[in-house]
C-alpha cells in the first residue's frame, strides 16, 4: 500500500480505476425501449399527441424562461458593471416613469398569456375523456394493479398485474452483475390495448393513494380510495410501454410497475378471444371436490403471484406483515377464520381483500398455506367453502 502512495502515478491509477467502475456500472444498465433511458434528463417524446405536445411545450417554456433569465441578468450585470462608483458614476435621483411602468406591466402580461394559452389547451385536452373506444378501470393495490375492461372490445375481462416473481427474487438477491433491460418492469399480466384507439382509464384504489403513470403516453392520474378519477390516451405506435406507481404507497412502492402492450387491431381481437377462453376455463365449478395434490399445485402459483411479495416465499412475513408459517388462524381447523380475512382484508387495508380471485384460487391458496413450511395440517379447503363465506 505504501508503495502505491509513494508512486507519483497514483492519481492516474485511481482515475483509471474509478473510470472502470463507472464504465462497468453504466454497461450493466441499458435503455428500455418504451421505458426509461439511462441518464435521461428530458421528458420522452411519447407516442400520443398529448405526450408530444407536452414535450414541445416543456421545451418551449424552457427556452422562453432561459431567454428571459439571460436578458434580465445581462442587463442587470451590465448596469452594475458599467455604472459602478469606482469609475466615477454617481447615483441618479429620479422618480417614476409612466412609460417604463406600462412596459414592465404589459410585457410580462403578454408573456404569461403566451405561456398560458398552449398550456391550457393541452390541459383541457387531457381531461376530455368523451367518445372513448375502450374504457378500463385501473385499481391500485399494495402493491399491484387490477385491470377491468368495462366498456368496448374486451368488456368483462379482468385480471391482476404484479411484478414478475423472478425479478422480485433477483432484487431480493441484490441484483448483482448484468440485469435485464426490463428489470423491475416485467409483470405477469400486462395491460393490453389496441393501437389508434382512444383508451379511457378510470382510476381508483383499494387501500392507499397510488398513481397510474405511463410517460410515453403523457398520462399520470392519482388512484384514490373511495374516489374515481379518469384520464385517456390514444397510442399511435405498437410496442411495449412502461410506467410505475408515482405516489409513495408503502414499502413495496418500487415493485409496482406498469406494462402496457399496444397491439394492432386484429392482434388485439385475437388477444381478447384468448383471454375470454382463459377466463371461461378459470370459472371452475365451485361445487367440484378437489384432491390435496391438485389444490397444492394451484395454490403455490396463486401464492407466488399474489402473496409472496408481502408474506415472503418462506411464509415468515416481514416487519408489520404477519407470518403465515405457524399462524394460529392458518392452523385453525375452522376455515372460516382465514377465509374471512382473505375475502375482506384486515388491518385497515394492510391486508387487502382478495375477492377478485376465483373461489377455486382462494381455496387453493388457503390450502397451500395450511400445508406448507411447518404448517403440515393436512387440511383441505374446498371452493364451496369459499363460495359460502363470500356470500356473507
Amino acid at each position: 500500500m505504501k508503495s502505491i502512495w509513494r508512486n507519483k502515478t497514483w492519481p492516474a491509477t485511481l482515475l483509471l480505476a474509478a473510470g472502470a467502475v463507472i464504465s462497468g456500472a453504466a454497461n450493466a444498465v441499458e435503455n428500455l425501449p418504451g421505458g426509461p433511458s439511462v441518464r435521461q434528463l428530458n421528458l420522452p417524446t411519447g407516442i400520443t399527441k398529448i405526450a408530444q405536445e407536452q414535450h414541445f411545450l416543456h421545451n418551449a417554456m424552457m427556452v422562453l424562461c432561459t431567454v428571459i433569465f439571460v436578458a434580465v441578468f445581462s442587463v442587470m450585470f451590465y448596469s452594475i458593471w458599467k455604472h459602478r462608483k469606482s469609475v466615477g458614476h454617481k447615483a441618479a435621483n429620479f422618480h417614476e416613469s409612466v412609460v417604463v411602468e406600462v412596459i414592465w406591466t404589459i410585457v410580462p402580461f403578454i408573456i404569461v398569456i403566451l405561456m398560458a394559452l398552449p398550456a391550457t389547451k393541452i390541459l383541457v385536452a387531457q381531461k376530455d375523456t368523451t367518445n372513448a373506444d375502450l374504457t378500463i378501470k385501473v385499481t391500485g393495490y399494495q402493491w399491484k394493479w387490477g385491470y377491468d375492461y368495462i366498456k368496448g372490445e374486451g368488456e368483462g375481462l379482468g385480471f391482476i398485474s404484479t411484478l414478475d416473481s423472478s425479478q422480485r427474487a433477483m432484487s431480493d438477491a441484490g441484483a448483482h452483475g448484468d440485469v435485464p433491460k426490463d428489470y423491475l418492469f416485467k409483470v405477469d399480466n400486462p395491460l393490453v390495448v389496441p393501437v389508434d384507439k382512444k383508451i379511457r382509464i378510470i382510476t381508483t384504489a383499494n387501500d392507499v393513494i397510488h398513481a397510474f403513470a405511463v410517460p410515453q403516453f403523457g398520462i399520470k392520474q392519482d388512484a384514490i380510495p373511495g374516489f374515481v378519477r379518469d384520464t385517456w390516451f390514444r397510442p399511435e405506435k405498437i410496442g411495449d410501454y412502461y410506467g410505475q406507481c408515482q405516489e409513495l404507497c408503502g414499502k413495496e412502492h418500487a415493485y409496482m410497475p406498469i406494462h402496457v402492450k399496444v397491439l394492432p387491431a386484429e392482434d388485439y381481437t385475437a388477444w381478447v378471444e384468448d383471454k375470454k377462453k382463459e377466463a371461461a376455463a378459470k370459472l371452475d365449478d365451485p361445487n367440484k371436490v378437489w384432491v390435496l395434490p391438485d389444490l397444492l399445485a394451484r395454490g403455490e402459483k396463486v401464492y407466488a403471484a399474489n402473496c409472496a411479495a408481502c408474506h415472503q416465499a418462506n411464509g415468515k412475513g416481514a416487519g408489520p406483515i404477519k407470518p403465515l408459517d405457524g399462524s394460529a388462524i392458518v392452523l385453525d381447523a375452522d376455515h372460516k377464520k382465514q377465509l374471512h380475512i382473505v375475502l375482506n382484508g384486515a388491518g385497515n387495508g394492510a391486508m387487502p381483500s382478495w375477492k377478485a380471485l376465483s373461489d377455486t384460487d382462494l381455496a387453493a391458496v388457503a390450502t397451500f398455506t395450511k400445508n406448507s413450511w411447518s404448517n403440515k395440517t393436512g387440511q383441505l379447503v374446498q371452493p364451496a367453502e369459499v363460495l359460502a363465506e363470500r356470500g356473507k
